[in-house]
């Protein structure tokens, strides 16, 4: 038996509760982890609330890290004993141990922990696609300006360092003062403070009234309007997220003045084959190994804690990475 947060229906962050349930052995093409760190996200709270309906009951988490236990026929980059870390679909990873298709999991180099390792995956990989696959028409180039919103969080404060790295100057938004500066210190060119500031009017200044070449946008709603103002022409406007809730319908002629271009993106797509996962992730195991990313764990939250673990995230009190400890 083994114990795991699961809702029976979707709401807040009252109906998130600690249950025992059976974890069997692993079938074909799938293994068995045992979990030492869990990632917490807030794609977790979409599938809480009911945003992103799942069928219930629904045992939630999307990234965690451990050791493999088992192994089921037909799954030959894992064995029993590996350390290994995972971003994946279906969710589950709120518990001491799951039965997970085997695909998504991939081996966690010795020099990097568990505690990174389950705070890293999903917004990792996330950081990793924004900036290296999701590209505007015009391709990025050393120098060139990016507007990354929610820059203090998990995957902002990774793409901060990783877009330093890569020469792009980012241009970072927060919530208050200290946010901004911890996105400075993370590697952003800039960092704008949305709720004393109007960013769009400060991204004109910051870029000689040029704009950016792309926004990576995980708020939705509340940052909709001012993003598309910051776009240059041919500009890529980035949707990840819907924080602040879903932007709302809109005619494809609001494009039409600088010819701009969006998409809805998600990581789940990035990683749809065991090659394309794989790829990814010694790409960002290399950068973390490097030193030139850091994975900031700011938070971390006993697993029967998960109630408050989630109210904090919503009332956006957390910064970087936030884990569940077992």
């Amino acid at each position: 038996m083994n114990m795991a947060v699961q809702i029976a229906a979707p709401g807040g962050p009252e109906q998130l509760q600690l249950v025992e349930v059976a974890v069997g052995e692993p079938g074909p093409g799938e293994v068995r982890i045992r979990h030492k760190a869990i990632g917490l996200n807030y794609i977790d709270v979409y599938q809480r609330s009911g945003l992103y309906p799942l069928a219930m009951p629904l045992n939630l988490g999307m990234e965690g890290a451990g050791v493999i236990e088992a192994v089921g026929p037909g799954v030959a980059h894992l064995q029993v004993g590996d350390r290994a870390a995972y971003t994946s679909n279906p969710p589950g990873s709120y518990c001491e141990a799951r039965v997970m298709p085997a695909d998504r999991v991939c081996r966690l180099p010795d020099d990097i922990d568990f505690e990174t390792g389950a705070a890293m995956m999903l917004k990792g990989l996330t950081a990793q696609y924004l900036l290296k696959k999701v590209k505007p028409v015009e391709g990025l180039e050393a120098g060139d300006f990016v507007l990354f919103h929610a820059a203090a969080g998990g995957v902002g404060l990774i793409a901060c360092q990783w877009a330093r790295a890569l020469g792009l100057q980012l241009i970072a938004t927060a919530g208050s003062d200290e946010k901004c500066q911890l996105a400075l210190a993370n590697g952003a060119a800039h960092a704008i403070n949305y709720r004393s500031e109007n960013f769009a009017e400060r991204v004109q200044e910051i870029t000689a009234g040029a704009g950016v070449k792309v926004v990576y946008d995980s708020v939705g709603k509340d940052t909709w309007e001012g993003s598309l103002q910051c776009l240059r022409t041919f500009g890529l406007m980035v949707c990840f997220g819907n924080a602040s809730g879903p932007v709302p319908a809109f005619a494809p002629s609001l494009l039409a003045a600088r010819s701009l271009y969006i998409t809805r993106q998600t990581v789940y797509n990035h990683i749809a084959t065991r090659a394309s996962c794989q790829a990814m992730a010694d790409d960002l195991f290399a950068v973390v190994q490097s030193g030139a990313v850091k994975i900031h764990i700011a938070q971390r939250y006993a697993l029967r804690d998960i109630q408050q673990a989630h109210r904090d995230l919503e009332a956006r009190k957390t910064t970087g990475s936030t884990i569940l400890t077992l």
